[in-house]
C-alpha cells in the first residue's frame, strides 16, 4: 500500500511539473497576441508559483517575453498611428517595466549549471539586448506614468531603471553612454514620484542617487533633507541615521551652493550644535564669516549658536549686526527681537531698581532696539502670530516698566 501510494505522490508530482511546463509552452505561444495578454498572464503566473518551474530560466524568459511584446506590440501601433486611440499608453509603459523585472529575474537562473554541470547560458544575450535597446523608453515611461499619477510603483520604477540601467551589469555594456546629469534627473523625477507617493524612504534613496550623480538644482537636496526630517518625525530609532544623513546632504548642499544657500549651512550648523558640538559650530561659522563680512545670515546663524551655547551677550551682539546688514531676513528679524527682548527683560530684573541711567540703557538698548526688530520683522510678514506676541509683550514692558 505505502508503495502504491509513493508511486502515486511520484506520478501527481511529474504531472504537475509537466503541466507547468506546458502552461509555459502555451504562454509563449500567446505572447504577442493582445487579445490573449490575460491568459498568457495567468499561465506564466501558475508557472512562477510552482516549485517545479519557478527555478526555470525558461519560464522568466517566456514571462517577460509576454510583456515585452505586448509593449513592442503596441510601440508598432504608435508608429503608424500616434493617436490609436486602441493603445493605452500607461498600461503599455507597465508592460515594459514587468519585462524589465521578469528578464531581470531570469538572467541569475540562465547562469545556472545543467544536468552535465555545464553552464551554458540560453537566454542572457537576448535579454540584454532587449533591455537595452529600450534604455531611452524608460525615461518616457516615467513621465506617462506620472502624469497619469501613478507615482509609485509605476513613474518611480521607470525613472529609478532608466538611471540605474548604464551601471547595472550585464545591462552597462550595452546600454548606450548617457551623461550622469541626465541620469541625475531621471534620480530626481523618481524621488519627487516617491514623495508624491507618500513613500519617503524610497524618495530618499532616489534623491541621494540624484545628488550624487551630480544634480545641480537645490530643490533636489532641500527634497532630500525633508525626506529625512520626515523619517525622523516618524521612526524614533532612525533619529541618529536621519541626523547623519541631513548633515552629509548639507556639507554636500554647501559644497555645490555656497553660503548663497542658506539651507545647507544653516542644517550642518544645526547638526553640531544638536550633537552639543558648540565649539566646533563657532569655528565653522566664524571661518564663514571671515570670508563673508557681510553676510546677515552667517550672523544670525552665529547668534543661534552662541543662543544655544548660553553665551547671551555674544548672541545679542552677533544679532545687532544681523539687524544692522542690508537684507536681512525675517526670521533673524524674529529671532533677534525675542533675544534681544528676553536678555533685556533679565537685566532688568537683576538691576539696581534705583538705578535711572541703567534703566534708561536698558530701555534703549533692548526694549526699544527689540521694538524696532519685531516692527520690521512685521513689515516684512504682517500678523505673524510670534511677531504679534513679541510686539505685545514688548509694548507691555515698555508702557509698564518706564
Amino acid at each position: 500500500m505505502k508503495r502504491f501510494m509513493s508511486i502515486a505522490l511520484c506520478v501527481t508530482i511529474v504531472g504537475s511539473a509537466f503541466a507547468q511546463k506546458a502552461n509555459v509552452e502555451q504562454a509563449k505561444k500567446l505572447a504577442g497576441k493582445f487579445d490573449k495578454i490575460e491568459e498568457a498572464r495567468s499561465l506564466y503566473r501558475a508557472a512562477i508559483e510552482n516549485p517545479e518551474t519557478a527555478k526555470d530560466a525558461l519560464t522568466f524568459k517566456t514571462a517577460g517575453d509576454v510583456e515585452y511584446k505586448a509593449y513592442t506590440g503596441q510601440e508598432a501601433r504608435l508608429a503608424i498611428n500616434p493617436n490609436d486611440d486602441k493603445v493605452n499608453q500607461p498600461e503599455m509603459m507597465r508592460e515594459l517595466i514587468n519585462a524589465y523585472d521578469l528578464y531581470t529575474q531570469a538572467l541569475p537562473l540562465d547562469e545556472l549549471p545543467n544536468e552535465k554541470g555545464q553552464v551554458k547560458p540560453r537566454f542572457t544575450k537576448d535579454i540584454i539586448n532587449k533591455i537595452a535597446e529600450k534604455h531611452e523608453d524608460f525615461f518616457r515611461a516615467g513621465a506617462i506614468l506620472f502624469n497619469e499619477k501613478d507615482f509609485y510603483p509605476g513613474a518611480y520604477r521607470a525613472f529609478m531603471i532608466y538611471g540605474d540601467l548604464p551601471l547595472t551589469e550585464p545591462y552597462s555594456s550595452k546600454v548606450k553612454v548617457v551623461p550622469d546629469s541626465v541620469r541625475a534627473t531621471a534620480f530626481y523625477n523618481a524621488g519627487l514620484s516617491g514623495w508624491q507617493a507618500n513613500k519617503v524612504p524610497e524618495a530618499a534613496k532616489s534623491f541621494a542617487k540624484a545628488r550624487k550623480a551630480g544634480y545641480n538644482q537645490k530643490d533636489s537636496y532641500v527634497y532630500e533633507i525633508a525626506c529625512w526630517q520626515n523619517i525622523s518625525q516618524n521612526d524614533s530609532t532612525m533619529i541618529q541615521t536621519a541626523k547623519d544623513n541631513i548633515r552629509e546632504i548639507a556639507e554636500d548642499g554647501y559644497k555645490m551652493f555656497g553660503v548663497a544657500e542658506p539651507l545647507f549651512i544653516n542644517n550642518l550648523v544645526n547638526a553640531l550644535v544638536s550633537d552639543n558640538k558648540m565649539n566646533e559650530a563657532l569655528e565653522k561659522v566664524d571661518l564663514l564669516i571671515a570670508e563673508n563680512p557681510d553676510n546677515a545670515n552667517l550672523y544670525g546663524l552665529r547668534a543661534f549658536v552662541n543662543d544655544r551655547a548660553g553665551n547671551d551677550d555674544s548672541s545679542v551682539e552677533d544679532y545687532r549686526k544681523a539687524a544692522s546688514i542690508e537684507g536681512v531676513d525675517f526670521e533673524i528679524l524674529k529671532n533677534a527681537s525675542r533675544k534681544v527682548f528676553r536678555v533685556g527683560t533679565e537685566k532688568w530684573n537683576n538691576m539696581d531698581q534705583q538705578d535711572k541711567n541703567m534703566k534708561q540703557s536698558i530701555k534703549s538698548d533692548y526694549f526699544e532696539t527689540a521694538l524696532d526688530y519685531a516692527n520690521r520683522a512685521n513689515a516684512l510678514h504682517p500678523n505673524d502670530p510670534d511677531i504679534d506676541y513679541i510686539l505685545e509683550n514688548i509694548n507691555y514692558a515698555l508702557s509698564t516698566y518706564f
